[in-house]
């Protein structure tokens, strides 16, 4: 690996049809208009929110599939829910991480969009804060300081 790559942008070694990029995650939520106040309340920004009727192409159910996708601000990564779209129980989403460069203005923040937040964790490997949306899909906040020394 050159000076100039980090392990994020180095190619893997075997892998084709890359770069390979996670960008959607997939949460079950059991109110998509309630998650969407929520995300939207904490900063993400909405980018789809799309209503499939029965029998239209993706979705040849019987029911209408809803298409809910938002993106923290900075990210390439969305959080995607809906009706139809995803399986699981709502709220079993555990160990979603979101990086910021202030942990204690980002726990502010959570804080004044009315947010229940505990006080900052600090650990030798980094400071987080942990938070939970309406169905209780868990999130932490990490900040890394040695990557802002």
């Amino acid at each position: 690996m050159s000076s100039t790559e980090s392990a994020t942008t180095a190619p893997a070694t075997g892998v084709r049809g890359g770069p390979w990029t996670l960008e959607v995650v997939m949460l079950p939520v059991s109110d998509p208009d309630r998650a969407k106040e929520f995300y939207t309340r904490i900063g993400f920004t909405p980018d789809h929110d799309h209503v499939v009727p029965p029998g239209q192409p993706g979705n040849d159910g019987d029911t209408p599939v809803r298409f809910v996708q938002m993106t923290p601000v900075g990210s390439n990564c969305s959080i995607a829910f809906g009706d139809g779209l995803v399986e699981g129980e709502p709220g079993s989403v555990k160990g979603l991480m979101i990086c910021v460069t202030d942990i204690e203005a980002a726990r502010e923040h959570l804080l004044s969009a009315g947010v229940e937040v505990g006080p900052v964790d600090v650990q030798p490997w980094g400071h987080f804060v942990y938070f939970a949306d309406p169905d209780g899909n868990e999130w932490s906040v990490q900040y890394l300081p040695h990557r802002h020394a």
